[in-house]
C-alpha cells in the first residue's frame, strides 16, 4: 500500500463507489469547501488501483477530517488507520493542535474507529432520525 496526495477528482470517484455515501459530495461542492483554505487530500493505492481517501482542511483554526472511505473490497485491512495516521502526521507538521470531525450516529464502525483511536466526543447534534444525529469528535495532537 501507498499513500499519496491526490486531487479533488480521484476523491469523487472514490467516493462514488463507497456504498455507505447515499449522495457524495461532487468536485464543486469540494472546490467550494477547499478553496482558498490550506488542505490535504490522501489516496490510498494498491499498486494503481485506488482503496481509499482521505479529505480534510483548516476551519475555524482546526483542522477538519471531512471525508474519507475505503471501498467494500479493501476494509480491514488497515487502511483507514494509515490514512489516518498520515493525516495526523500532516497535521502535526502544519502546526495543527487538533484535529475534528463529525459522523452521523448510524456510522457505527467509524464511531468505534475514532474513539478506538484517541478521539473523544466533543458534541452533538440531534435529528429528526435518531440514525442521522450527528456527533462531534475531536483528537488533541501531541
Amino acid at each position: 500500500m501507498r499513500i499519496v496526495e491526490g486531487n479533488i477528482t480521484e476523491a469523487v470517484a472514490i467516493s462514488r463507489q463507497i456504498p455507505n455515501f447515499h449522495h457524495p459530495p461532487d468536485e464543486t461542492v469540494y472546490e467550494k469547501r477547499l478553496n482558498g483554505v490550506p488542505h490535504l487530500i490522501l489516496i490510498a493505492y494498491d499498486q494503481d488501483q485506488p482503496m481509499g481517501f482521505k479529505v480534510g482542511y483548516e476551519r475555524d483554526g482546526y483542522f477538519y477530517s471531512w471525508m474519507g472511505g475505503v471501498l467494500p473490497a479493501h476494509r480491514r485491512k488497515g487502511i483507514a488507520k494509515a490514512l489516518a495516521d498520515a493525516q495526523e502526521e500532516w497535521a502535526k507538521k502544519h502546526k495543527y493542535f487538533s484535529i475534528t470531525f463529525k459522523t452521523r450516529n448510524q456510522h457505527k464502525a467509524m464511531l468505534l474507529f475514532a474513539i478506538g483511536n484517541g478521539f473523544d466526543i466533543i458534541g452533538f447534534e440531534e435529528k429528526e432520525d435518531v440514525s442521522t444525529n450527528r456527533i462531534w469528535l475531536r483528537k488533541t495532537l501531541s
